[in-house]
């Protein structure tokens, strides 16, 4: 089974992976020998609910119960439901790994060299990070160590470490390392690119431009940059009527989700703090800042953040928190909605929504 034969590679990993200095948002999570890749079977209830809104009952009833579903990985993130295979994938930056669990045949390793084919000396995010379809039903992912976005070259259900190059500069010069990206009904893609896969952060001559963007490639192959403001853009997603893109900021300066109201093009034309999570990152310190999020179809905004995922309103209202107890680097929701899956730092974790 490849489980246990990935398992002595991941043991390696465990002994030779490290925090990143300067780390976004987080100590991330190292393993013990005793905690390898490990399918919770069954799932393990765990965490607890904030209920800070009656509203929330309409999308987080009460018997919801978070519970983890697999174990051991080094930071979990980049969760991307695949609703034809029934399986969830997600990336282990670290491990420059995407991984694929399912109800009926637990967890196992999907893909390895996600995000680069070698190891980038000084930096620990090479991997892969946020994973989308495209409307061809393609994996496109985004790539820190090759600094890119781009299309998985192979079949979901055959995948290869074959990737075709969808964008990777702007003006001439290299993207940093896109973190997370969504595509519009029209092909247009949206997409974050902070310094996180950057060796030291992106505090080294290996940093071509001078900020960190959040952009728009139209379907047409334009790149536009939509915004330059932000110091660590991260997680991204559209509203279900596509006229807002919210952005999450993991900057521990600033740590907030944004909303941008577009225009007919889906070039922001005003923009506002959704919400500011200043007081729940100092309250909950080293678990993390605004990360991957996904809008649920009612519009309601699932932000992973300190310690939890936070459940906001359109409007701006805070609604509930999901507690995991850990920092969380995205989430998503499964076919129909039924269950969130959230992959929460050394766990993957799922909350049942029906």
């Amino acid at each position: 089974m490849k489980l246990f034969i990935y398992t002595c590679f991941a043991l390696l990993i465990l002994v030779t992976a490290c925090k990143p200095s300067g780390s976004k948002q987080t100590d991330m999570a190292e393993p013990t020998a005793e905690m390898s890749l490990n399918t919770v079977n069954p799932p393990v209830a765990t965490g607890s609910i904030d209920r800070l809104s009656e509203k929330l009952g309409s999308i987080l009833p009460v018997n919801s119960k978070l519970e983890i579903v697999a174990e051991g990985f080094v930071w979990s993130e980049g969760t991307l439901w695949l609703p034809q295979q029934n399986k969830l994938l997600f990336s282990d930056i670290p491990r420059n790994s995407i991984f694929e669990w399912s109800p009926e045949t637990g967890l196992s390793l999907y893909l390895d060299s996600a995000g680069c084919a070698d190891p980038i000396p000084g930096s620990t995010e090479s991997g892969s990070n946020g994973l989308i379809l495209d409307s061809e039903g393609n994996l496109v992912l985004c790539q820190h160590g090759n600094r890119q976005m781009a299309r998985m070259d192979a079949p979901l259900d055959k995948p290869e470490s074959k990737y075709i190059t969808i964008v990777n500069q702007y003006q001439g010069k290299k993207l940093n390392s896109p973190n997370d990206a969504v595509y519009n009904s029209r092909g247009d893609l949206y997409f974050t690119d902070p310094p996180y896969g950057l060796p030291n952060q992106g505090n080294g001559p290996e940093k071509e431009l001078d900020f960190n963007g959040v952009y728009k490639l139209s379907a047409a192959g334009e790149l536009t940059l939509l915004d330059e403001k932000l110091s660590r853009p991260n997680g991204i997603g559209l509203s279900p009527d596509e006229n807002t893109l919210y952005v999450s900021s993991s900057d521990p300066e600033n740590p907030v989700w944004m909303a941008y109201s577009l225009d007919e093009e889906g070039i922001p034309e005003a923009e506002r703090v959704l919400f500011d999570a200043s007081e729940y990152a100092k309250e909950r310190p080293n678990k993390g800042m605004p990360d991957g999020l996904k809008v649920h179809s009612s519009g309601t905004i699932f932000g992973t953040g300190p310690a939890g995922v936070y459940i906001i309103s359109p409007m701006g209202e805070l609604l509930g928190i999901i507690n995991t107890g850990n920092a969380n680097g995205n989430c998503a929701f499964d076919t129909d909605e039924s269950y969130l899956y959230i992959a929460a730092d050394m766990y993957i974790m799922r909350i049942n929504l029906k």
